[in-house]
């Protein structure tokens, strides 16, 4: 459009005008001659169509709105108001027509400040307040005709559009400031909001946002204005669900931002579109987000970046709005995100608890609804299982011992909101985690710290939820609801302790509601009780008991009273007797314990499946008035057992159902009447030919008693099993079951397994049941063969003979040794397997043959140490070494010494072992034999070399046992002093030279002595010192230990690996004169640093003997292991190598290196 001369004068002057006003920020109207004129007609140059010109007027109104004194003439009145309406819509319609940039960035500048004076709130209401009638009554008819057209909302909306998707940021960001300053002075903003809205405004922010790259300040903006306009819920979710986006981005942005300025709006927005418009988070954003509110949290608690309390106040509701989500269910990954969450938002409020009290309801919030979510999905997912431990170890860890500590510096809401959020857990559905959560609220001292909780705020609203909780805590510890009661009486309890016990202690025969009230004191005193949270002193509570009991006696004894009452009685009664009686204080009323035992004899209880504490058990059974009455608790217990054998409970703890392990405690310990209970009732039921089941239950029970404590064995033996089990195999019907016959066998040997010898009595008994083992035995053998249960037999008759050595069971042992027919069914075993040469290495402990063999050796094993004990003197031991040597005197178990040799060399790995232990026992036997008689060695000329050549093969045996016991049996041989052997050793034997030569070699050689490698040389260690006691020590040995070859091994020798054979081999090396000065000398510096190890380490140069532990099992298998230890444990008396300790074997030598110098 061509301008007109005028028009460009005019526009000429405006944009100096505009100058000047921009130059003189101070400026002020009074210098305007008209200012009603100018402004007039500034209103009026707006209609005219030229951008330039409109961009210059609205430039020229915008620098006059913001002169310092020009917003209000003398009367008080502000110029601009007086053209508010026209101006207001001339604007917005030049703003919605323009096309300029800076037109529409100096309208914005303009409607902004207007907005900000209220002008669009004023826009109908104050029109006119001109002086000059007729410039009013002008402007009037103009402003009529200007507002003949949309309305003023409708034209801000439409106005407003074009500059929202303006390629230019400022004007982007003045529009939407623009936006939030008409808003924020309107009086309905939410039906303004609302006309907007409908108007896509919400729209074009959202897309403004989405377009912005997180770029402040257009964020903030967009953030402010989607925030206001959010008052409009139902409208704005609409386009909520469209935008929503363009927020999760925007979230990371303002999250890494500390204290950025629409941190809160983001999550305010976030959470609406969760919270109201379900579906339209998907799966992704849900995760994205958890994580970023997660990162947040840990943030703030680490310090790294500020939160507002109503910064961390939303996010905790958009935590729990996203695991409330729809798009949350079928999918672990946001129980992922979010683990940390809900600990760190506790963290957070429990470290700043001081300033922000209130912030702790939030996070308990956010802790609840997390743990109710972890529940809602598949409870086998590993991820929502994680999440849940990671809450509850929160509660655990976290919450409660800081709930316990500030009890006193909290308030009543704060108290009660903790004490929701522990109660939630308990009233979760998994068992498991509420049981454990209840054990640790009930372990801290819950019951004392709730009446605490009770003194400081005396509320009815914390009453009833603290015994609420007691309700729970007693449902899920007990079961079958039985906290319904504490419910039913929670208005009527008191909230003292004291108090409780007063109305414990009264008659409620005529009262139901007494009734309920001492039936819930007495539960809370029942749960207490198992975890030492002592409400009252022991005296008071023992007293209210023993009143409640007297007085209430006849409702007891003569009503239905439920079997809970009577199993907390006892409970009770029976530990604050216990508690008297360790204190030897407390008086107690013999009427109340009278009327007490005479309720557990007529009423129904279960001990199995009652909790009670380890000190009631122990008291009830320190009485023997009530033996009877807990003998058939006991057999329920074992029929239980019985019926679950296959996951037996075998271990017990204060707080535990009474069980197997318990019981065992209590024989164990000695001091009570549990092992005459057990006795007595198992021969009861075998005197009175009571079922088969309940025999073989209470069998199995005591077999497990054995098995957890073996020293329950010494009373049971001391209280006469041995003659319940005579009786047991003596009877005409049970003893021929072959189920009871096995159960019978198996505790048999866990009893003689582990009980002390001392404890044996009644050999007549223990000699019958021999009898009748070992006619089982033959008997069985000869038609069925080598049973499972006959190799239990052989085992249970080894521990008979083993007793023996000690001088009790000696007619049983008799019995054993004397057996003819044993003895044929030996040789029978032993000739069989010795037929088969080479062939036998394929029989180990997994054939049937394998594993009666290994049994006979076993047996022979421990006959050699019995016949020695019972027989001293009466067995010529040498007729044991060769066929045609020595003469019998009695006839017992013999497998000669041939048959052993060549068991051992063609046997299986376990087949060594023991034929190895049955040699050096029999060698043991014979020196004994021949330093007491000073007898001659008897045997055929080329004998005694055989069996070296044997021994000498497996010196270097891979299992260390064998190889020792080969290497202690040839140095007997060598011992014997035999002309004959000593010769052939100097002049014929290369294998004795190839042992030292073998053991100098490794010993010197540097690297290879470590501890376990000395361990592995200790049987050749024992091979060389033989050869140097020899009275002619051959000549070869001081090629082979020459002096540098003893330095070298001197070399290596360390604190660390000398043990007692290099002590003893260096002690028969200085006797013999093979150590000179140097080699004296630096032994004396490594046995110093041993003395030095071994007075700090004390323990380290003991070798550990090996515990006796019972072997309750129908595994021959195991019963084998457990033979073979006790085998292995043993020390061959009378042998002149022992095990002796380090220390003890370096003085020796120092005590030989004296009398050396000393000579």
């Amino acid at each position: 459009m061509k301008l007109t001369e005028a028009v460009v004068e005019f526009l000429v002057n405006l944009h100096c005008l505009g100058i000047l006003l921009d130059y003189r920020k101070n400026y002020q109207h009074l210098y305007i001659k008209d200012k009603y004129a100018l402004v007039s007609n500034l209103v009026t140059g707006l209609q005219l169509p030229s951008e330039a010109i409109q961009g210059e007027v609205l430039f020229v109104l915008y620098k006059i709105s913001l002169l310092r004194h020009e917003k209000k003439d003398d009367d008080g009145i502000d110029v601009l108001s007086a053209y508010c309406p026209k101006l207001l819509h001339l604007s917005l319609k030049v703003l919605m027509k323009t096309e300029s940039d800076d037109v529409r960035l100096n309208c914005v500048a303009l409607l902004s400040v207007l907005a900000q004076r209220g002008m669009f709130v004023n826009a109908c209401t104050n029109g006119i307040s001109s002086k000059d009638p007729f410039e009013a009554d002008k402007f009037m008819q103009t402003t009529m005709h200007v507002l003949d057209g949309p309305s003023l909302n409708l034209l801000f909306a439409e106005a407003i559009k074009a500059p929202l998707l303006s390629s230019d940021t400022q004007v982007q960001i003045g529009t939407l400031d623009l936006i939030f300053l008409y808003l924020s002075w309107e009086s309905d903003a939410r039906k303004q909001s609302q006309i907007l809205i409908e108007e896509n405004i919400a729209d074009y922010v959202f897309e403004n946002l989405r377009l912005s790259g997180c770029k402040d300040p257009v964020v903030s903006s967009c953030l402010q204005v989607l925030d206001i306009l959010s008052v409009a819920e139902q409208a704005f979710r609409q386009r909520l669900a469209i935008g929503f986006t363009s927020l999760v981005p925007v979230l990371r942005h303002v999250a890494e931002v500390p204290f950025h300025p629409v941190q809160l709006q983001t999550l305010k927005l976030i959470w609406n579109g969760i919270s109201n418009c379900p579906g339209i988070v998907s799966t992704t954003h849900i995760d994205e987000i958890g994580v970023i509110l997660t990162g947040m949290l840990k943030k703030h608690l680490d310090g790294l970046i500020g939160m507002l309390p109503e910064t961390f106040t939303i996010a905790c509701s958009v935590l729990v709005a996203l695991m409330r989500s729809a798009s949350s269910r079928g999918t672990s990954r946001l129980a992922v995100s979010v683990q940390d969450a809900p600990r760190n938002a506790l963290l957070i409020c429990l470290s700043l608890y001081g300033n922000h009290p209130n912030q702790l309801l939030h996070s308990l919030y956010l802790l609840n609804e997390a743990y109710a979510y972890s529940h809602e999905a598949d409870p086998t997912n590993s991820s929502y299982l994680e999440l849940r431990n990671c809450i509850l170890d929160a509660y655990k860890t976290n919450l409660l011992p800081w709930f316990l500590t500030s009890i006193n510096d909290i308030e009543e809401d704060i108290a009660l909101g903790v004490l929701e959020s522990l109660h939630s857990v308990l009233l979760q559905d998994s068992e498991i985690q509420s049981k454990d959560f209840a054990n640790v609220l009930v372990s801290s001292a819950w019951f004392s710290y709730s009446f605490k909780c009770l003194g400081l705020f005396p509320t009815e609203k914390m009453k009833r939820r603290i015994y609420l909780m007691f309700s729970s805590i007693v449902d899920v510890l007990l079961g079958n609801d039985c906290g319904q009661l504490i419910r039913d009486a929670v208005t009527n309890l008191p909230t003292d302790p004291i108090d409780m016990l007063f109305v414990l202690g009264q008659k409620s025969i005529n009262n139901a509601d007494m009734f309920l009230c001492q039936y819930a004191v007495l539960l809370i005193l029942h749960i207490s009780s198992f975890y030492d949270d002592r409400l009252a002193d022991d005296k008071i509570v023992l007293a209210s008991l023993e009143q409640y009991i007297i007085l209430n006696s006849s409702k007891l004894l003569y009503e239905a009273a439920e079997q809970v009452i009577v199993e907390v009685l006892v409970n009770l009664y029976g530990l604050y007797r216990g508690l008297a009686k360790m204190s030897y204080q407390i008086p107690y009323s013999h009427e109340a314990e009278k009327i007490l035992f005479h309720l557990m004899a007529e009423k129904e209880w279960d001990i199995f499946h009652m909790r009670i504490h380890l000190t009631s058990l122990k008291w009830l059974f320190q009485q023997e008035t009530i033996c009877k009455s807990l003998s058939n608790q006991v057999l329920k217990l074992c029929r239980c057992n019985s019926s679950f054998r296959h996951h037996l409970v075998v271990h017990s703890h204060i707080n535990q159902n009474i069980d197997v392990h318990a019981i065992a405690e209590l024989v164990a310990s000695g001091d009570n009447f549990g092992a005459k209970i057990l006795v007595c009732l198992l021969g009861e039921l075998v005197e009175e030919g009571r079922e088969e089941h309940d025999i073989i239950s209470v069998l199995n029970v005591v077999a497990t008693i054995v098995d957890t404590f073996p020293a329950t064995s010494d009373q049971l033996c001391l209280h006469g099993i041995g003659g319940v089990i005579q009786n047991l195999y003596y009877h005409p019907r049970l003893s021929s079951s072959s189920e009871t016959i096995i159960v019978v066998c198996k505790l048999i040997f866990g009893l003689l397994g582990t009980v002390q010898s001392r404890s044996l009595s009644g050999d007549e008994t223990w000699h019958a049941v021999t009898v009748k083992l070992m006619d089982y035995l033959i008997h069985t053998v000869a038609t069925d063969g080598w049973t499972q249960e006959c190799l239990i037999v052989l085992g249970i008759l080894s521990l008979i003979l083993q007793h023996s050595t000690s001088q009790v069971l000696v007619e049983a042992s008799k019995t054993i040794l004397l057996s003819d027919p044993l003895v044929s069914v030996i040789n029978n075993t032993i000739y069989e397997a010795c037929s088969k040469g080479p062939a036998l290495a394929d029989g180990n402990e997994g054939t049937k043959t394998g594993e009666c063999l290994i049994f006979v050796l076993l047996l022979y094993y421990y006959s050699l140490r019995s016949v020695h004990a019972i027989f001293p003197g009466t067995l010529d031991w040498q007729s044991l070494l060769d066929n045609d040597s020595g003469k019998r005197l009695i006839t017992v178990i013999r497998i000669h010494c041939h048959d052993l040799c060549r068991l051992m060399h063609f046997g299986p790995p376990m087949v060594k072992l023991i034929t190895s232990f049955c040699l050096l026992e029999l060698f043991s036997r014979i020196t004994d034999q021949k330093s007491r008689k000073s007898d001659h060695l008897k045997c055929r000329e080329r004998y005694l070399p055989s069996l070296m050549a044997i021994f000498e093969g497996l010196v270097f045996c891979s299992d260390i046992r064998v190889a020792m016991n080969c290497a202690l049996c040839l140095s007997v041989i060598l011992c014997w002093g035999m002309q004959d052997m000593e010769t052939r050793v100097i002049r014929q034997n290369n294998w004795c030279k190839l042992i030292v030569e073998e053991l100098v070699m490794s010993l010197a050689t540097p690297c290879l002595t470590s501890k376990s490698f000395m361990v592995h040389h200790k049987p050749a260690v024992h091979v060389a010192v033989s050869l140097l006691k020899l009275h002619k020590v051959p000549q070869w040995m001081t090629c082979v230990l020459d002096d540098d070859c003893i330095s070298g091994i001197i070399q290596n020798l360390s604190s660390d690996n000398v043990t007692c054979e290099m002590v003893l081999l260096f002690r028969e090396l200085l006797n013999r004169g093979y150590l000179n000065s140097e080699h004296i000398a630096g032994l004396n510096q490594v046995f110093q640093g041993c003395r030095k190890c071994m007075y700090n380490y004390q323990d380290a140069s003991t070798e550990d003997d090996i515990s006796k532990v019972a072997v309750i099992s129908h595994d021959p298998g195991k019963v084998c292991e457990f033979l073979i230890n006790l085998m292995s444990s043993q020390h061959s008396r009378g042998f002149e190598v022992r095990n002796k300790g380090l220390l003890e074997e370096i003085e020796l030598f120092c005590k030989s290196l004296t009398e050396k110098d000393g000579g």
